[in-house]
C-alpha cells in the first residue's frame, strides 16, 4: 500500500473526526470531488472543487458534533491511489443534542498528497432521523 495515501487518508479522517473544517480543505486537491451516491433529499450528489466543498462544509460540518470513529477498517486496492475506508461514526445532532450514528464506507483517491476523489457510500436513514425528517 501507498504509504502517503493512508497517512493523508488518516489526517483527512481526523480533521472530520475533530471538526477542523480548515485542515480537512487543505487535504483537498483544488480540483476535487465529493460524491454521495446515496443521499438524503437536499444533500448534493456531487461537489466539484476546492470552492464547493468549501461552500458545502461551511454550514455541514457544524450539523453534527462527531465523537468518535470507531472500528476503522482501512483497505488497501491494487490501485496504489485508492484505499477503502469502514468505520463507525458516533456523535450528536448540534442543533438538538440526539445521538448519532452512522457507518460509512468511503473509496477515496488521493494523488500528490491531495484527496482527488471522495465518494461516501452513506445510509441516509440515521442522518434523517437525527436531522428530524
Amino acid at each position: 500500500m501507498n504509504m502517503c495515501t493512508t497517512k493523508v487518508v488518516e489526517e483527512l479522517m481526523q480533521a472530520s473526526l475533530e471538526g477542523d473544517r480548515g485542515r480537512f480543505l487543505e487535504l483537498i486537491a483544488p480540483d476535487g470531488v465529493i460524491e454521495w451516491p446515496y443521499r438524503p433529499e437536499g444533500v448534493p450528489g456531487e461537489l466539484r472543487g476546492r470552492a464547493a466543498i468549501d461552500a458545502f462544509t461551511a454550514t455541514s460540518f457544524d450539523l453534527i458534533t462527531f465523537s468518535e470513529y470507531a472500528d476503522v477498517r482501512v483497505h488497501e486496492t491494487l490501485d496504489r491511489e485508492v484505499v477503502i475506508v469502514e468505520y463507525t461514526a458516533r456523535g450528536t445532532v448540534t442543533a438538538t443534542g440526539a445521538p448519532f450514528e452512522q457507518r460509512p464506507v468511503a473509496v477515496i483517491r488521493v494523488r500528490d498528497g491531495r484527496v482527488v476523489s471522495y465518494r461516501d457510500y452513506i445510509n441516509p436513514l440515521p442522518l434523517l432521523k437525527a436531522l428530524g425528517g
